[in-house]
């Protein structure tokens, strides 16, 4: 089993929470991995992604090479086009459909909706929306990451007690926000990976 996915957004969006997430639970799932990442100034809007690679055999370098990324979860729409090359032919684009407009040109969304359904294997939802339903606006990446777990080779349960570990100093009422965040992302995607197969 292996797997490499590239996490992409802009500082403040949680890039590295959801990072988090999938380090501890592919550790609890006794599995190898390397991160690698890039930080933007979140006052600013800077770029943040991560490189996230989980194999049970050893991994040699923490950076995946381009056209080996099996996924990119964004919850950005135009940081995940930024990452394309990195994408396998047959491989993954999850991204929240809410843009972050921190540049005067910021390109037409339609046109960036179109290219993301271009590729067949994509998963385009109001993450933002979602979470702020949910009663956590804040919850925008687990939402994302959620709707990716169905493409994860990583159980339920880890993924979601990793969630419990990650947020725990919250309090519970933030650590249950969250886990229905991840439940209803997990949802939606099904919905939408079950549709295109009609």
């Amino acid at each position: 089993m292996k797997i490499n996915i590239i996490l992409a957004g802009v500082g403040g969006q949680g890039i590295l929470t959801i990072a988090a997430i999938l380090d501890t639970a592919a550790l609890k799932s006794n599995l190898n991995l390397k991160q690698s990442e890039v930080h933007g100034m979140s006052q600013r809007g800077g770029a943040v992604q991560s490189h996230v690679r989980i194999s049970d055999t050893e991994i040699y370098s923490d950076l995946i090479p381009q056209g080996k990324a099996d996924m990119i979860i964004s919850v950005e729409p135009m940081e995940l086009l930024r990452y394309l090359p990195y994408l396998k032919k047959d491989g993954f684009l999850i991204t929240d459909s809410n843009p972050f407009n921190n540049i005067v040109d910021y390109p037409n969304l339609e046109a960036l909706y179109n290219e993301i359904k271009s590729h067949k294997n994509h998963i385009l939802i109001d993450a933002k929306k979602i979470a702020k339903d949910l009663g956590n606006s804040r919850a925008t990446n687990i939402v994302l990451l959620g709707a990716a777990s169905e493409l994860i080779p990583i159980s339920e349960e880890n993924l979601t007690n990793a969630i419990k570990t990650l947020f725990e100093r919250k309090g519970e009422r933030i650590v249950t926000k969250n886990i229905d965040a991840f439940n209803k992302g997990k949802e939606i995607a099904k919905e939408q990976l079950t549709a295109k197969k009609v």
